[in-house]
């Protein structure tokens, strides 16, 4: 993986609480597991910044090698790699990622 990526990479999930790479936008997913954590993570109520890998093939397999995590999408929450979607769903169903993301300061307690 070339630096320039990597650095790319690490800035964006670094200047994020939350960070999602995934395919298409949080507002036009373009595949169901990114639509999912998307709704997720709009039923929490947190913010998150995203990228869409479709646009950008260095990006889309940058990622892959950047977490050694071979799908999309991938969730990041300060700065730590914390899944795909079936991770993410079943963190969700579990409360979990709430209380994650209360954890880690991203959001506040109920």
């Amino acid at each position: 993986m070339s630096q320039d990526i990597n650095a790319r990479i690490q800035g964006l999930v670094d200047a994020n609480p939350v960070f999602l790479f995934m395919k298409g936008t949080p507002t036009f997913p373009q595949c169901g597991f990114s639509a999912t954590i998307v709704s997720i993570l709009d039923h929490i109520g947190v913010e998150y910044g995203s990228a869409n890998i479709l646009e950008d093939a260095e990006l889309r397999q940058g990622i892959k090698d950047f977490s050694s995590w071979p799908t999309i999408p991938q969730l990041y929450v300060k700065g730590e790699f914390v899944g795909g979607c079936d991770i993410t769903k079943e963190m969700f169903q579990s409360g979990e990622l709430k209380s994650l993301l209360v954890d880690k300061g991203v959001l506040q307690p109920a």
